[in-house]
């Protein structure tokens, strides 16, 4: 079985000469396999279609795409009609647990979250499907029983957006304003306490930044009084306490509540979850959700490419962790040389002990409010310190934590990666950065159009194109799924020992900076009031510093190696803790 999908926007039937229709072999022998439908776009027959590709490459603007598919894989979920995306399976949400979503962007989420919310009826691919026909197909399973609720109007739901940058958009005021009218609940000031927002209550919501946001929209969904809660996307923008609070405020709600949960951050995902589907298949193509599975078999499972119950690969390459931080032949050449540095706002106060910044990739960790940016920012020369210098002797490339679109243009992808670099054309520009950021097939659009996530490769691949010897990328796991992470920080290891340059790699999820880095910053103070930086360490010494002072350890998974977080008064948790190894001991 294949299915055939015809990416509309990408069509440009008109400025292409339909080269699909021209060179396919079956409508050279006189069948119908591609036609010319109403709207000059082809229309692809997935019955006679040979799966011979040629259409495919022919395509000169990537707008088609055909797979076969699974024999099981009979009857879609849902479709958006022929030539479209289809979903096969559905995740059963059930009350008193936290079900997880693991699949890359573009996989289906939207989809089946409207279906869940009674938004969208599964079609099944077919025309004209009614309630009583979803109910009937369903009939005798949990989510026959689910929907049945949904489409009685006996089950609400609350949602937490994916892109929070976009709720200023949406809401002009203050902070308490915007809860107070989602309280249905009355816990305002438990969750104001909770999710540390008191100090920002008073504040115009256009004015928070990207964790506050964050931590906002969770307390305005949480605040609502409904059956369903879901949460797309729990971690970007927050420090590792703060996703670790966040996870334990969830699994409270679930207790008596559904909560269905799409994370990408998989070490806050163990804590959080206790069931995962696994999500696979070709994005904006098709997806297929798994059965739910235990989460430390599924994110295992997935980590390795393999789905063993379905006998399913889902990746040619697995994920793997090395026991050791990955270690680099770098030579000693200073690339900053940083004096005391110190930086003061009009609350906020900054100070950096002085040393050498020298080639190689050094993570850069702490609480959300303690400087790292700042810091950041100081080496850029984006802002002047008080005290101290930074003397750089190299060219810096900065890439900012918060990315902006610039609505009054319609540049492409493409030009604008080509007005960064001479090297555009080059196969090895190709070879070494857009195919690793999987930004090919994207660089005819707009930038206007693009999502968070593709925002996000786009600006690391930017700042990578840039003539410079010190690299500094802050926060670019935002809005990647697991494999965009995986393959961007693969990217960051490979150009930093390739170029011979510097990278500092601020970030939040412990896995990027467990597979990318061979030492650490520490960034300790009160969040909002003062931060201090130390450092670089060895990854050991400085994830150990790091992870006392927030009161959280962590050990490797017996299998994948992958970081997970120890649960709070564990055994293993007060072993670690009585012997000082916040992070997993050397092996």
């Amino acid at each position: 079985m294949r299915i055939a999908v015809l990416k509309k926007d990408n069509c440009r039937s008109k400025k292409c000469g339909t080269e699909c229709l021209r060179f396919c072999p079956p409508v050279r022998t006189g069948d119908e396999t591609i036609v010319i439908g109403e709207n000059g776009k082809p229309v692809i027959s997935e019955e006679l279609c040979v799966g011979c590709g040629i259409c495919i490459k022919k395509c000169p603007f990537g707008a088609i795409t055909i797979v076969s598919l699974p024999e099981e894989l009979e009857q879609p979920t849902h479709r958006y009609g022929v030539n479209s995306y289809a979903l096969y399976g559905l995740p059963i949400p059930r009350s008193g647990r936290v079900t997880g979503i693991l699949g890359p962007n573009g996989i289906g989420k939207t989809t089946l979250i409207n279906i869940l919310t009674g938004e969208t009826k599964p079609n099944f691919g077919r025309e004209n499907v009614s309630e009583e026909d979803v109910l009937e197909y369903y009939s005798g399973t949990d989510v026959h029983d689910y929907l049945k609720n949904v489409y009685d109007g006996k089950l609400r739901t609350a949602s937490k957006p994916q892109y929070v940058d976009l709720i200023p958009r949406a809401y002009t005021g203050k902070v308490i304003d915007l809860i107070e009218k989602a309280d249905e609940r009355g816990i305002r000031s438990t969750l104001f306490d909770r999710l540390e927002l008191d100090n920002v209550e008073e504040r115009e919501v256009r004015h928070l930044s990207g964790g506050e946001l964050q931590r906002l929209a969770i307390a305005a969904t949480i605040a609502r009084d409904v059956d369903f809660y879901f949460f797309d996307e729990l971690t970007p923008y927050l420090d590792i306490y703060q996703r670790v609070n966040v996870a334990h405020l969830i699994r409270e709600l679930a207790k008596r509540k559904t909560v269905l949960v799409v994370e990408h951050d998989l070490a806050i995902l163990d804590l959080l979850a206790d069931v995962v589907h696994i999500a696979y298949g070709e994005p904006g193509t098709y997806g297929v959700i798994t059965n739910p599975k235990a989460v430390r078999v599924g994110i295992n499972e997935y980590l390795t490419g393999y789905l063993k119950e379905e006998n399913v690969r889902i990746r040619g390459e697995s994920i793997k962790f090395e026991l050791h931080a990955p270690r680099f032949d770098i030579d000693t050449r200073t690339l900053a040389h940083v004096e005391h540095l110190k930086k003061s706002y009009n609350s906020f106060k900054f100070e950096a002990a002085g040393g050498d910044l020298t080639k190689g990739v050094i993570g850069v960790m702490g609480a959300n409010g303690t400087g790292k940016t700042t810091f950041v920012k100081l080496l850029a020369g984006v802002i002047k310190p008080d005290e101290g210098s930074v003397d750089v002797e190299v060219k810096t490339s900065y890439k900012p934590q918060y990315l902006t679109r610039n609505e009054n243009t319609d540049e492409s992808v493409g030009s604008f990666l080509k007005s960064v670099t001479d090297f555009y054309d080059s196969s090895y520009y190709r070879t070494e950065i857009l195919r690793p950021l999987q930004l090919e097939r994207m660089l005819d659009r707009p930038l206007e159009t693009l999502s968070g996530g593709e925002l996000q490769r786009v600006a690391i691949a930017a700042c990578l194109s840039r003539n410079a010897d010190l690299f500094m990328l802050d926060e670019p796991s935002a809005h990647l799924d697991v494999e965009q992470r995986a393959l961007a920080t693969s990217l960051i290891r490979r150009f930093t020992e390739n170029k011979k340059v510097g990278t500092l790699l601020v970030d939040h999820d412990i896995y990027m900076i467990d597979l990318a880095s061979e030492r650490l910053m520490v960034f300790t103070g009160k969040p909002g009031e003062n931060g201090k930086a130390e450092g670089p360490f060895d990854m050991h010494t400085g994830m150990n510093r790091f992870l006392k002072h927030i009161g959280i350890t962590f050990r490797r998974d017996e299998d994948s190696h992958r970081p997970r977080v120890n649960k709070t008064g564990s055994k293993l948790d007060r072993k670690q803790r009585d012997e000082g190894e916040y992070y997993y001991p050397e092996q």
